[in-house]
């Protein structure tokens, strides 16, 4: 061979072994450095994001059970509704039948009070009537009686006792 191939050829194959030992190099610095950077990163990664969806999960699941507490208490509230509206009714016909019960009782006392003051009027009526036809009574009495009545009835008794003793 001649020196020019010689030089062609240990130049190519200075050009492959240079090659190579970039690439020994190159790759025992990925493994050195950048593949632990890439793997550490690759494993933060993977554990925020398991942790972001264990997080959502658990919202999933408190959403869930939030949806489950609000539709338990909108029932809870419905019967609650209904059992207060039948008590409400209750107490309403209650009250109105205790009332109307009242009402009644009240208006019999009142027609008893009616009847005995009605009573009490006429006997005080009575009684009043009484006393004046008494005072009339007595003061025409009085404005009659006097020693010329008195005479007189005395004669008219005396006439009557003396026809009583003739007969």
């Amino acid at each position: 061979m001649s020196d020019s191939q010689l030089y062609l050829q240990i130049a190519i194959w200075s050009q492959v072994v240079s090659s190579a030992l970039f690439i020994v190099a190159l790759a025992a610095i990925w493994t050195r450095w950048i593949l632990p950077v890439v793997l550490t990163a690759q494993a933060r990664s993977n554990r925020q994001i398991a942790q972001a969806e264990r997080h959502r999960d658990e919202v999933k699941a408190a959403l869930e059970t939030v949806r489950q507490e609000i539709e338990s208490a909108r029932h809870d509230g419905e019967l609650i509704e209904s059992r207060a509206g039948t008590f409400a009714e209750r107490e309403r016909q209650t009250l109105l039948s205790e009332a109307k019960a009242s009402g009644e009782r009240a208006l019999a006392d009142a027609a008893q009070e009616l009847g005995r003051a009605r009573e009490s009027a006429r006997a005080q009526l009575r009684e009043d009537l009484v006393d004046r036809a008494l005072k009339l009574a007595r003061e025409e009495a009085a404005r009659r009686a006097g020693p010329a009545f008195d005479a007189a009835f005395v004669e008219r008794f005396t006439h009557s006792l003396e026809g009583s003793s003739r007969g």
